[in-house]
Parts: C-alpha cells; structure tokens; sequence
C-alpha cells in the first residue's frame, strides 16, 4: 500500500490540473510562455502520475483498468474483473 500522502498528492495534482486546463490551453494557443511559466509546477498534466485504484501502487499500472499488475492478477484469478478470466492449457 502507498502512503496516504502520496494518493492524497496525486489527487491534488489533478484537481489543480482540472482548474488550469483551459487557462493553460489558452495561454499554449496564444504563444504565451512568460504567462505559461507563471502557473503553479503541478498545474501541469505532465506531472500526474498514475495509480492503482485499489493499493495506490505507482509502478506496474494499467491503463485499461486502472489496477497495479499484482491487484489485477488477484481480482482476475478470483473472478472479479468481468470478462477476463485466467488462461490454462
């Protein structure tokens, strides 16, 4: 499990990346990058970083279903990821 400071982190960097979307847009369309610098750092989008939903696990993400690689391997092989199921021969 991460520490509930970093997913609290995470969480404030994308709300502070929702806030500036359009501003910063705005400002990129506009060529401003005097007025681009002067945002906050984690206004930009570069710095989210991905976590799993379940642990907050930053490393071994993904996308499709928003888990870490060991959650996902857990919640399949128990059946609770609907349409994926574990494969055998």
């Amino acid at each position: 499990m991460a520490k509930e400071s970093m997913k609290a982190r995470e969480v404030k960097r994308a709300k502070l990346v929702a806030k500036y979307a359009a501003k910063r847009a705005q400002l990129l369309k506009d060529g401003d990058y005097v007025g681009l610098q002067a945002l906050p750092k984690n206004a930009s989008p570069v710095r989210l970083h991905n976590r799993c939903k379940v642990t907050g696990r930053p490393k071994g993400y993904m996308r499709v279903f928003g888990l870490s690689r060991i959650q996902f391997r857990e919640m399949a092989s128990k059946g609770l990821i609907p349409g994926v199921k574990k494969a055998s021969w």
